[in-house]
């Protein structure tokens, strides 16, 4: 007998037996090769012959395993056979729909539902889609089933819009509009013609009109002229303009809102609960102009406590159909700038009809409980109420009452906080209101703690500025007693009205806030443990109990403003749906938005459906709201992040007046391209180029989260504390660039 080769075995045959290894990598390619065919062209069917002569495959045994393959291929039903013999990919297979966001450095990502990774999309792969568009996107074959994913746009489905914010370049027969948004990675060509009187240097709005496939940019006309960049109002404006926010109503809805009766009638005030003689106050910001909550304070004779919560009746006005309701729902939340305030609805409702101004009979929507004096809800009334203000505190003052009870002193509210600007007195049956409903608040609070909720008592920045809007100064906002006697009762209220109506089971509006995500909480315990802390994740009562205590305490120490805004990373967002989960944060199980519908159109839903069901009205259709609740959550995102850029604008302004100083700060982020520094003294926030840092070659370890030096294996790691010298300030982009001190 012949010896076999060493790198064969015989068979029972006797034949060498093929390298098992060998022939499955061959199928894989093979395999390989069918897909790349049948999906570069997913709208064409083909013949095994067609398939192999794009392979170049002529010998036979390959072409019999090509045959062999195809069959294989659709029996597990992973292509499809359209006609006798001829086959085509299965729509979609390796095509996904999501949508698209691009980075500042041009490159995008896919976020896909149902998909643990987002799809990694280099630029040269955006073929035209934009930042925000729902695109269909191709996953390449060698990135299939595995944690990374890389792919190409292969169609736009829908452009998340076609607005944009940019400055005008001027040249002889034409113009280029090049954006503010450093993810809009192309520039606008405009012909003269379609400037509309824009000039060279001004800011606009312009709008993508044709992009034809051999062009590099989109073809524009310029909708809107909004000013000279760097004055603070063209600044705002652009900020708003960025996010498809408007400043101003259009003029027929300004006409609408003026033509209502906003008398308070004896007929309307018949259909209503008259709580008129109840003692009842506001407590508000000093600078507030619309008051859309109330509380109201009576004794029982069996020494409860009545309590009632009393909300703007906005509904009342704004009624579903006409065109003041539609543009409140498109809005679907005021914006609150550093120095402005683009309400939600026209002045005359939101800062004189439906604001519960003192010393003026209003239309109100109320919870009203009996309390007793362990703070529990022994019975609730929820309907449509006529109330009367009879004090409107700012929060300075009902702290500086609260203060001096705990002194024993009078209650005499002094000059300085006073939103008179005069030494206001104050009765002694508006003092035991308020204090009795703060020890109320401060039970409600610790019973809230027991069961699990999170306290974020973040660090609120803000500006001193000038006549002109302009910062002189930088302040934190700390909230007191009285924010947070304020907060619990209308934490009670929403909570309330959320149970009220789950228990009939009908469609409502729920604020809902999922469980946070454990890979988000032990990169934040990995974070934190840097500064000595940890979290114990064994169980939900451990990880908020550790949450809290490490909120606790960090306080007014360096790395408060890092560990709270990574804390608040941590979390799932909130969100409004008609499919209630409960709210992780306030350990609630049922929770809605009732008590701002001057500046939420989410609370003006919650209004209506609450009068439908106390009129006994069936069940609303659940996808009409849900609908209308996933708006709301897309504006409210789009809002916060032009008030995130205010902040931004304004903080580099402020800054621009202190180049070239030094100032200590905490690393706040790290990223390939730098570290991002935050001031102490001010939170500030800028950022430190990889290149700029001049003692060695720096690069990224994302499992540090730290820029590490290739020769010296210096570490800047997240929470390093460093000295920076202010380099530049850029109004334009919003960015503040330091350079390390060493």
């Amino acid at each position: 007998m012949k010896k076999t080769n060493k790198t064969q075995k015989q068979g029972k045959s006797g034949k060498p037996k093929k390298n098992k290894s060998l022939a499955k990598r061959n199928k894989q390619e093979l395999i390989k090769a069918i897909f790349s065919v049948l999906q570069e062209h997913p709208e064409e069917s083909f013949n095994y012959k067609q398939i192999a002569a794009k392979l170049h495959i002529t010998d036979a045994p390959r072409r019999d395993m090509l045959v062999k393959q195809l069959v294989q291929l659709k029996e597990k039903k992973r292509i499809v056979e359209i006609d006798r013999g001829k086959y085509q990919a299965i729509p979609m297979q390796h095509y996904y729909v999501g949508t698209l966001d691009v980075s500042a450095r041009g490159n995008g990502y896919v976020i896909v539902d149902g998909l643990d990774n987002d799809i990694f999309v280099a630029q040269n792969f955006l073929n035209k889609a934009l930042h925000g568009d729902l695109v269909e996107v191709y996953v390449f074959p060698r990135f299939r089933n595995r944690n990374k994913m890389e792919g190409e746009i292969s169609k736009v489905l829908e452009r998340n819009k076609v607005r944009f914010v940019g400055t005008v370049q001027m040249h002889k027969n034409f113009a280029f509009v090049v954006p503010t948004d450093a993810r809009m990675y192309t520039d606008f060509f405009v012909l003269k013609d379609k400037l509309n009187g824009a000039q060279d240097g001004d800011r606009v709005i312009v709008r993508i009109e044709d992009w034809k496939d051999k062009s590099d940019s989109p073809m524009g006309v310029v909708e809107q002229i909004l000013g000279k960049p760097g004055e603070q109002t063209t600044e705002m404006h652009s900020i708003l303009a960025e996010y498809g926010l408007p400043y101003t109503y259009p003029e027929e809805v300004e006409a609408f809102a003026k033509k209502l009766d906003l008398s308070i009638t004896d007929e309307e005030i018949a259909r209503r609960r008259d709580m008129r003689e109840n003692l009842t106050f506001t407590i508000d910001p000093r600078d507030a102009k619309d008051f859309d909550d109330a509380l109201s304070f009576k004794l029982l004779e069996n020494g409860n406590y009545e309590i009632g919560v009393h909300i703007a009746d906005v509904s009342h006005y704004v009624k579903e159909g006409t065109i003041l309701d539609e543009e409140a729902y498109n809005r679907a939340t005021s914006v609150y700038l550093v120095d402005r305030v683009v309400p939600m609805l026209p002045e005359v409702l939101c800062n004189f009809a439906c604001s519960l101004r003192p010393d003026e009979d209003k239309y109100t929507f109320s919870a009203v409980f009996e309390m007793n004096k362990k703070a529990e809800v022994v019975d609730i009334w929820i309907g449509r109420t006529v109330t009367h203000s009879s004090f409107r505190f700012a929060y300075e003052e009902a702290q500086s009452v609260i203060e001096q009870a705990k002194v024993g002193e009078g209650y005499t509210i002094p000059a300085e906080t006073s939103i008179t600007d005069k030494e206001r007195a104050i009765p002694a049956e508006v003092v035991e209101a308020i204090l009795t409903l703060n020890t109320l608040a401060e039970k409600l609070r610790r019973k809230r703690m027991r069961l699990g909720a999170i306290t974020f008592d973040k660090v609120e920045v803000k500006f001193d500025l000038d006549e002109n809007g302009n910062p002189t100064g930088v302040y934190f906002k700390e909230s007191k007693e009285a924010n947070k006697l304020i907060e619990e009762f209308m934490l009670l209220a929403n909570r309330k009205v959320a149970e009220y109506v789950a228990k009939m089971k009908k469609t409502f509006v729920y604020r809902v806030h999922d469980e946070p995500d454990a890979d988000k909480l032990q990169q934040f315990n990995a974070v934190i443990s840097r500064f000595g802390y940890s979290l114990n994740l064994n169980n939900r009562q451990t990880t908020t109990d550790s949450l809290n205590n490490l909120l606790e305490e960090v306080k007014g120490k360096k790395e408060q403003n890092l560990v709270d805004t990574l804390a608040i990373r941590s979390m799932a967002k909130a969100t409004y749906t008609t499919k209630n989960i409960g709210h992780y944060g306030l350990a609630f199980e049922y929770y809605t938005h009732f008590t701002s519908p001057i500046r939420r159109y989410p609370d003006v839903m919650v209004h209506r459906l609450l009068q439908l069901y106390l009129d006994n009205a069936p069940s609303q259709p659940e996808a009409e709201y849900e609908t209308k609740c996933k708006h709301s959550s897309q504006m409210e995102s789009l809002a916060a992040s032009a008030e995130r850029d205010s902040i931004k604008y304004m903080q580099v302004k402020y800054m621009e007046a202190h180049k070239n100083q030094q100032f200590a700060g905490v690393i706040s982020g790290v990223t390939e391209w730098g570290i991002y520094v935050e001031i102490t003294v001010n939170k500030c926030e800028g950022l430190v180029r990889a290149r700029d840092i001049k003692d060695d070659y720096y690069t990224f370890d994302e499992q540090q989260y730290a820029l590490v030096g290739q020769a010296t294996g210096k570490t800047y790691q997240l929470g390093d504390e460093v000295m920076i010298r202010v380099k530049n300030t850029d109004l334009m982009k919003k960015q503040l660039d330091f350079e390390l001190i060493d």
